[in-house]
């Protein structure tokens, strides 16, 4: 369907837009959208760190098998 616009039809809808819209609406919804995307780039990064964070933890807790009892005695 969308194989069809080409660009004059692409064109045409940005200006329908531009007029609809005007300059001064459409470049702040662009910069919230710009706002968005970064927020949600550190979300996945945060969330990546934590996870990470967690899985080390885990590990080092998992290392050490030892018995309470067996540890007093050494």
């Amino acid at each position: 369907m969308l194989n069809n616009i080409g660009l004059p039809g692409l064109l045409l809808i940005a200006v329908v837009v531009l007029v609809l819209f005007g300059r001064g609406k459409i470049s702040s919804l662009m910069g919230e959208v710009g706002k968005g995307i970064t927020s949600f780039k550190k979300g996945v990064a945060e969330g990546s760190k934590e996870l990470e964070d967690e899985s080390k933890s885990a590990a080092d807790e998992a290392r050490d098998v030892t018995p309470a009892d067996q540890k007093d005695k050494a």
